[in-house]
């Protein structure tokens, strides 16, 4: 990577980061300023190896020509165009190569802004399905605890963590949990999706039981739980919420916004598991991360609902400035090229068995408890220090850093998401920064 060192800002104090230790990080920031392939450049003139794809969306790496090229040609031809009421070629064209790359039943894409505004549309298009087929009073939201949605209050509502929610009130109404899967005395330290916790999908009979399945609208849940530590799902899990969702009427929600376009090998989960969700959402690896972009992707039957009543009327009343912003869908269009003609699902794939046996390896390092693996994500679960939980995890963070390697931890849990395109020496790389990191800290 070329040489571009920058000094820092002289005053930090305007920018409020988010899901960030303000002022402990304005004492001794971490700035970024270059990326190339798999590093990133530091203020400070360090390569560091991107071990988490950014934050789960740099599935191509950094700095990749034809993104580069196709997001540069395009802001010098159509900068911005608006889609109410009016449309442009690619926005058309990406809908198109979604849904070809998605599962079978999937036939239409809602474009958004962020992962975050994928799951408000998806609870607004369950809900407003059901009352366009006469059963409005199908309004109640299934989530999950330790579940992740985003950050918008329906996505807080339906997710389940709990220093996501404790602030701010009450949440939306009519919305209930599942139990997690996580089963750290059956599973720990398993490989893939861990063989005990089928049964826990049953909870949902529960709260049909408790609410009436005339009640509930849909189900949201990520296939794999990224925010949360990786929580797999247990052999048969994903099966059974499918088959339920079936018998009583209710829209299963995949949220692929971490798992989607190539994470576990495939272009979604849902093809890597064989399940038919009735919406998915996913932004992150649609652009790469480059530019700001998500979408809600619908089943003919769900769509179709919508579409009756007079030709002129608005179907569904919701939507964004920058729905299909052509920027946005020229980098997208060029990252599903790039994941295609390089390979970079298979390079996952084919990767998947080395990633797993290198993580595993560190299961001695010390005050390592719990290890997860599935696809191209990791999860490293540490003993918390008593009375003072998620301090061991960000030691290890900071120490991996300072030796060139990039991490996240949420928690006292450490997760691991490098780029699709990673080779097995930065595997190698990642794993010696990273158990050093851990064997020096207390």
């Amino acid at each position: 990577m070329p040489l571009d060192l920058k000094p820092p800002p002289n005053d930090l104090r305007s920018f409020w980061l988010p899901f960030t230790a303000n002022r402990q990080f304005k004492k001794a920031p971490r700035l970024l300023v270059a990326a190339d392939g798999m590093y990133y450049r530091s203020h400070d003139g360090r390569d560091i190896l991107d071990g988490t794809a950014g934050l789960w969306c740099c599935n191509a790496g950094h700095n990749s020509p034809r993104i580069v090229k196709a997001v540069q040609e395009q802001v010098a031809t159509l900068d911005f165009a608006p889609s109410f009421q009016m449309g442009h070629p690619q926005s058309f064209t990406l809908a198109n190569r979604l849904v070809d790359m998605a599962p079978d039943d999937i036939e239409h894409a809602f474009f958004t802004n962020s992962g975050s505004e994928s799951v408000e549309t998806a609870l607004k298009i369950a809900i407003a399905y059901h009352r366009a087929r006469g059963e409005g009073q199908r309004t109640r939201l299934i989530g999950r605890e330790r579940g992740y949605h985003g950050v918008n209050f329906g996505g807080i509502s339906v997710g389940g963590m709990v220093n996501n929610r404790r602030v701010y009130g009450p949440m939306l109404n009519g919305v209930d949990h599942m139990r997690d899967t996580h089963l750290p005395e059956q599973n720990s330290f398993s490989r893939g999706c861990p063989a005990y916790g089928a049964d826990r999908a049953d909870d949902l009979e529960r709260l049909v039981a408790l609410h009436g399945h005339e009640t509930i609208a849909a189900v949201i849940i990520e296939p794999v739980a990224g925010s949360t530590g990786v929580l797999v799902p247990p052999v048969g899990y994903l099966e059974r919420i499918r088959e339920l969702c079936t018998k009583y009427g209710l829209l299963l929600i995949f949220d692929e916004v971490i798992t989607g376009f190539g994470r576990l090998g495939s272009s979604f989960a849902a093809a890597h598991f064989a399940i038919a969700p009735d919406l998915i959402t996913c932004a992150k690896g649609l652009t790469n991360g480059i530019i700001p972009m998500g979408a809600v992707l619908t089943t003919d039957d769900v769509h179709d609902a919508f579409m009756t009543g007079p030709e002129h009327l608005i179907e569904l009343f919701h939507g964004y400035t920058y729905s299909g912003n052509p920027v946005a869908c020229a980098a997208a269009l060029a990252t599903l090229q790039t994941y295609g003609e390089d390979r970079l699902f298979e390079n996952a794939a084919s990767l998947a068995p080395y990633w797993e046996e290198s993580i595993h390896a560190l299961r001695t390092c010390r005050n390592v408890i719990d290890i997860r693996n599935i696809g191209l994500m990791g999860a490293i679960e540490l003993a918390p220090r008593p009375g003072a939980p998620t301090q061991r995890a960000y030691d290890v963070f900071v120490k991996a850093y300072e030796a060139g390697a990039m991490i996240r931890v949420t928690g006292d849990t450490i997760a691991l998401s490098p780029p699709l395109i990673a080779e097995k020496e930065h595997i190698d790389q990642l794993f010696n920064i990273l158990g050093d990191a851990l064997n020096d800290t207390d």
